[in-house]
């Protein structure tokens, strides 16, 4: 059930507000691509940060979640009795991490990724002694020129030496890829698995993901799992990538005119404490929906400046909602959201459990 015009004169702005009909059929729709092409589903929680989020995915078909950070995992596992496979996709680094890693790893089927020998013996020195071995995974580039081994010859040798290393057992290939890069992974690890295989060990996972491409999944059929993140609300960059409508995005920003300075122009209480200062190639900080013709053209920390071609028609007082660019940092930035569907009589309030967990 949508939020009613009652709800939203009573929600405190600036509030962020949370669809969950809308998250529901998200889920699904790639839920079942992916179960029509046999791909596994293993979603990246750095969006939602919510345990019932994780929850309703599990539900659908999820093998487990994917974390960027430790405390982001332990925040997720600690809130949720359902989640027991997490895939962390971070290089992870110091004492300390490692041996909250090894705590996390009494708990719940766990594994990682590295991409030098410098993380693996990291990981080594920690986990040689204990009761079971730790899953990682090859972080490869293919394309997107963030982290990974750059060469199919450098992912044979780290997949060799992680096997060799104590307290450790390869577990595959993982990749964050380009978008529209199917053909890119599809070359790279259908390569790298050869060698690896040659070199006699097997390759049990290929793990790929990202949202603006995850309906061309299966075009890179070596990849037997699928990390989308951002499809569980999706967002104004996707929209404008194609990916989805208006209708499909499951997290608004409401907010508050506070100002309307001149006719063309209205303030906003919501700034880039809210909407983050992300553009992402686009013009403007969100989209004010039903209203084309106004463009978000600037932030500060606490304002928003609303211009349009005409009057703007607005007046002080006023709510709207907008679709935010990247709603991955709006999540991050709140300590909770507002939350309906239609098996509730009203709007609940939910505390981003994993909220600033960046350690």
């Amino acid at each position: 059930m949508p939020f009613s015009s009652k709800d939203l004169t009573a929600i405190d702005t600036p509030a962020v507000l949370i669809d969950l009909d809308i998250a529901k059929r998200n889920i699904q729709r790639f839920q079942d691509y992916a179960d029509s092409h046999g791909l596994r589903v293993r979603p990246h929680i750095k969006t939602h940060k919510l345990p019932a989020v994780a929850e309703m995915q599990l539900a659908a078909g999820a093998i487990g979640i994917t974390c960027q950070k430790v405390s982001e995992a332990e925040a997720m596992v600690c809130g949720s009795n359902a989640i027991r496979d997490v895939l962390i996709t971070y290089n992870i680094m110091g004492a300390a991490k490692l041996e909250r890693l090894k705590a996390l790893a009494e708990k719940v089927n766990l594994s990682v990724v590295a991409d030098s020998r410098a993380v693996v013996d990291g990981l080594s020195s920690a986990f040689h002694a204990a009761p079971a071995p730790l899953a990682v995974l090859v972080e490869c580039n293919t394309g997107a020129n963030r982290c990974g081994v750059a060469t199919v010859e450098e992912a044979e040798n780290l997949a060799v030496a992680i096997q060799a290393a104590p307290g450790l057992v390869f577990g595959g290939l993982m990749t964050y890829p380009p978008a529209g890069g199917e053909a890119q992974v599809e070359r790279f690890m259908r390569q790298a698995t050869t060698r690896i295989n040659a070199r006699g060990l097997t390759v049990p996972v290929v793990s790929s993901g990202g949202t603006p491409s995850m309906m061309h999944a299966a075009e890179s059929p070596i990849t037997t799992e699928y990390r989308p993140g951002t499809y569980v609300y999706n967002d104004r960059s996707l929209v404008a990538r194609g990916v989805c409508g208006w209708e499909d995005c499951a997290l608004n920003v409401l907010a508050t005119v506070v100002s309307v300075p001149a006719p063309d122009r209205a303030v906003i209480d919501a700034g880039s404490k809210t909407l983050t200062s992300d553009l992402l190639g686009l013009a403007g900080y969100g989209h004010v929906l039903g209203r084309d013709d106004v463009t978000i053209d600037q932030l500060s920390e606490e304002h928003g400046r609303l211009v349009s071609r005409g009057a703007i028609g607005l007046k002080v007082g006023d709510k709207v909602r907008i679709v935010p660019n990247h709603v991955c940092v709006v999540t991050n930035m709140v300590d909770a959201v507002m939350v309906t569907s239609g098996d509730r009589t009203g709007p609940d309030i939910w505390p981003v459990v994993a909220r600033g967990k960046i350690v």
